[in-house]
């Protein structure tokens, strides 16, 4: 992995939002100053989603990743791979990480991508869930 820790011991103020997968990981990020969401990009999970994952970090200043887990609803002791993700990220790249209910994201960004008339909406169902939970974690934070 070419990141160092303290490559990311400055100061982040930008907000990284991800669908986690075990086949595709969707991206989606928001900046402090706007706080608007956006679909970036899907992934595939694979040997280099951390590298990958820590490129955007360092190139779009980010400070905070937001992952999507299922709702905590009847958890016993479960450790969602999304968490095990999260736990990676904020070791090797000193980010703060917060996880965010996903319930029926998918289902709701591929209607949304229907709505805007997007063709192949599954090869973007993932980035526009991952600009979801990131919604939803902006929207609560501001409240």
């Amino acid at each position: 992995m070419c990141f160092v820790k303290n490559m990311f011991q400055e100061a982040k103020k930008n907000y990284l939002g991800i669908d986690w997968g075990a086949s595709d990981v969707g991206v989606a990020l928001a900046h402090e100053e706007t706080g608007v969401a956006v679909a970036y990009e899907t992934l595939r999970n694979d040997k280099n989603l951390l590298e990958k994952l820590g490129e955007i970090i360092a190139r779009e200043d980010i400070g905070v990743v937001v992952i999507g887990i299922p709702s905590h609803v009847n958890r016993t002791q479960v450790e969602y791979a999304g968490e095990k993700l999260g736990k990676a990220l904020g070791e090797l790249f000193f980010v703060e990480v917060v996880y965010q209910n996903e319930m029926f994201t998918t289902k709701l960004a591929q209607q949304n991508l229907i709505h805007r008339g997007v063709k192949q909406v599954s090869l973007h169902d993932d980035e526009e869930a991952a600009k979801l939970i990131l919604e939803g974690w902006l929207e609560k934070r501001r409240k």
